[in-house]
This record gives C-alpha cells, sequence and structure tokens, in this order.
C-alpha cells in the first residue's frame, strides 16, 4: 500500500528562482547617482567658565544639494525673536572675533532654499537647520535647489536647540563639520528584502528536507508494517498436501499458474481465501511482493 504522496517544488528549482529573481531586482534598482545620504560630522567646542568642552558626533546629514565639503566657523544666529531667517532682510550676530561662521537656523515657515540664500547673502560659510520641536533628533537630507556653493546641514531639534540655548547665553560657540559616512536607502531596503528571501529560501529547504525525511520513515515503517501483515495472513492460509487420487493431481486439471507445472502427488499448496490454490514455494513469495491472488486479484489482507 502506498501512501498518496505530495511533490512541492525541489530544493534545486527553488534556488533557480531564487537567482532569476536576485538578477532581476539588482537590474531594477535605481542609480545611485543622488541617491546617497551622506552624514555629517560636528565637532563642537565652546567654552563653560575655565573648562573648554569639546563634543564630536554623527549628528547631521548633509542636504541633497550641498556640496560634500568640510565647512568650520563660529555658530550664529539670527536676530529678532524668531530664529527661521524666512525675512529677506534678516541679519545675523556674528561675533567680531569670527573670521568665518555658521548660521544656526530654526525649520518652518519657508523652504530650506529662502533660508539657506538669506545666511549665505549674509557671508555665511555654512548653514546648519535644526528640526521642528517635538522631533527629538530626526534628521532627514533636504532638498534646496538653487543653494549649490554653500554647505547645508540638518540636525535633530534637541541638538539645535541645546546649541541655541548656549548661545543665547552669551557662550562662542565653534563648530567643524566634515562628511561623514554614505548610506543607500534603497539599497538597505533590497538588502532586507533580500536577506529576508533567503532567510525564507532557506528555511523552505530545511522544511522540505525535513518532511520528505519524514516522509521517508513513514513510508518505510508503512511497508514493513505492511509486509509483517502479509506474513502474518500468508501463515494463517490453509496448507495442503496432495496425495494420489486427489483430482488436481490429474493431469488433464488446470496447472499453478505461477510456474505453470502440473500438480503431482506429495506437492504442498496454498489455499487463498478466495479458494484458489497454489503450489506453497510458488504462492508465497507472489504473495509477499503482490499480496493478491494471481487469478481473481483478491487481496489476502482484506478477507
Amino acid at each position: 500500500m502506498n501512501p498518496h504522496r505530495f511533490n512541492p517544488p525541489s530544493p534545486s528549482s527553488v534556488s533557480s528562482l531564487f537567482l532569476r529573481f536576485s538578477i532581476l531586482l539588482l537590474l531594477s534598482l535605481p542609480d545611485a547617482k543622488g541617491k546617497a545620504i551622506w552624514t555629517a560630522h560636528l565637532n563642537i567646542t565652546f567654552q563653560v567658565g575655565n573648562r573648554i568642552i569639546s563634543e564630536l558626533g554623527e549628528n547631521g546629514v548633509f542636504g541633497n544639494h550641498s556640496p560634500l565639503e568640510s565647512v568650520s566657523g563660529a555658530v550664529v544666529l539670527p536676530e529678532g525673536w524668531n530664529q527661521n531667517a524666512c525675512n529677506p532682510f534678516t541679519n545675523f550676530s556674528r561675533p567680531e572675533k569670527a573670521d568665518s561662521w555658521v548660521a544656526l537656523i530654526e525649520r518652518g515657515g519657508c523652504t530650506f532654499t529662502h533660508k539657506i540664500n538669506v545666511a549665505a547673502e549674509k557671508g555665511a560659510n555654512g548653514v546648519i537647520i535644526f528640526n521642528y520641536p517635538g522631533t527629538g533628533n530626526k534628521v532627514f537630507p533636504m532638498s534646496h535647489q538653487g543653494t549649490e556653493n554653500i554647505v547645508a546641514v540638518m540636525i535633530g531639534n534637541l541638538k539645535g536647540m541645546e546649541l541655541l540655548h548656549l548661545i543665547q547665553k552669551g557662550v562662542y560657540v565653534n563648530i567643524i563639520i566634515k562628511v561623514g559616512r554614505m548610506h543607500m536607502p534603497w539599497l538597505s531596503q533590497c538588502v532586507m528584502f533580500l536577506f529576508t528571501f533567503v532567510s525564507a529560501t532557506v528555511a523552505y529547504i530545511c522544511l522540505y528536507c525535513a518532511w520528505t525525511s519524514d516522509i521517508s520513515v513513514a513510508y518505510t515503517r508503512r511497508r514493513r508494517q505492511v509486509k509483517a501483515d502479509v506474513k502474518k495472513a500468508i501463515g494463517q492460509l490453509q496448507l495442503r498436501v496432495l496425495r494420489e487420487g486427489h483430482k488436481e493431481v490429474d493431469p488433464h486439471e488446470d496447472t499453478c499458474v505461477v510456474c505453470f507445472d502440473a500438480y503431482k502427488p506429495q506437492d504442498v499448496v496454498r489455499i487463498l481465501t478466495c479458494k484458489h490454490f497454489f503450489h506453497k514455494t510458488c504462492i508465497d513469495p507472489w504473495l509477499l511482493a503482490h499480496r493478491t491472488c494471481p487469478m481473481c486479484k483478491c487481496d489476502i489482507l482484506k478477507r
């Protein structure tokens, strides 16, 4: 008795499908030009009392249209209560001892392009824009076409407010902006997708192997059980020794359909449940292999 078997796709076909999918995905990836995100390292130095404090962190990202260059100078705020520098006549409180300066501007109120151009027209070497209140230290690459000649960086609200409060207290803050690392958001997503796909493929292959192993073990166990049942059923079938005078030994009677020899006295025959009989030495191996009567196909396990 053969158990019904389901044949899933083989591991080789799954691997081939994965390879074709990977090539298609790589060919469909967008061009890296203009898609990369560059982080900004900020080296911030200021003096509190007799102590000079220096902080270095990868706290910002360069704008999409910013030159990837280093810039340094004193951090300068827009004058007045509003720190968003949306007024085209905005002035900046530049310290007298500062040879170069970087504008610190709050996001909102107008476009990034407008803010950056206002600061550039006043002589800023670079512009730092800090994010909205409530956004923590979240940053993103700004879009600011038409300002390609000035370095523009976004930092989080928390770091921006920290610098704002220091300067408002009269602390002289100097900053050096350096180019950090390049990130490819689409590449990260694709890598994550490929990793997930590969993991799923590996998991499928492992489950497939385990499943086929279980099927093989179950099939082997079933075959052994059926064979044992057949042997037991054969042992319960009637045996008969033919003698002179029995009609079965008449040469005009039927022969054994397994070996096609005529029955002779002293032959041992086995009688099946369907009443057909055969030489014991012929029918026993047949039943072990087929378990059915050679003539009427009666199953000896379905008596």
